[in-house]
């Protein structure tokens, strides 16, 4: 019984965080399913891209670097002031 409990616990918790994850917007490296490669950067480190979006906002954005050296968005953040 503890198995099923689990093996449920972990399927959902896999569900939520690819239902959670962020999606690109205009403007990120990753819009429109834009298939990023680094090829000098180490596996799992991260960078910043910054970038404005269209109402004058500065857009920062964090990447991880994936261990096939392309790259997840991992949080993005937007600036108050217009």
């Amino acid at each position: 019984m503890k198995t099923i409990i689990s093996a449920a616990l972990i399927a959902l918790a896999a569900g939520t965080s690819a239902f959670a994850a962020i999606q690109p917007i205009p403007g990120s490296l990753t819009y429109d399913n834009a298939n990023v490669q680094l090829e000098k950067a180490p596996a799992g480190s991260t960078f910043l891209h910054t970038f404005a979006n269209g109402d004058g906002r500065d857009v920062r954005e964090v990447y991880k670097v994936n261990a096939d050296k392309s790259v997840t968005l991992v949080t993005r953040s937007v600036s108050n002031a217009s």
